[in-house]
């Protein structure tokens, strides 16, 4: 009886890896099947374990206002007697 959980489709085995020094950093060498998009990642630390990532990509701001729900509220209305707001130099 094999006791190994089946693994996803996604996931690739694991493989044994040196690790090395680049200067002050302590570097490993990523093989090809473990390979991440783009030249960026983020990487953390879980116990015993490194966990690196792809960095996420930034959200424009069509995507970001995408993600607000929907306002069906009441616009407040404008106080018609107060002065315009004055332009200020930055």
């Amino acid at each position: 009886m094999n006791a190994r959980p089946k693994e996803a489709p996604d996931v690739v085995q694991g493989r044994e890896v040196k690790l090395f020094r680049n200067g002050r950093n302590q570097a490993v060498r990523i093989p090809v099947e473990f390979e991440l998009p783009g030249n960026e990642a983020v990487m953390h630390k879980e116990g015993d374990r490194l966990i690196i990532e792809p960095k996420p990509k930034k959200m424009g701001l069509a995507a970001l206002l995408a993600t607000f729900e929907t306002w069906e509220g009441d616009f407040p209305e404008l106080d018609e007697t107060q002065p315009p707001p004055e332009d200020v130099e930055l």
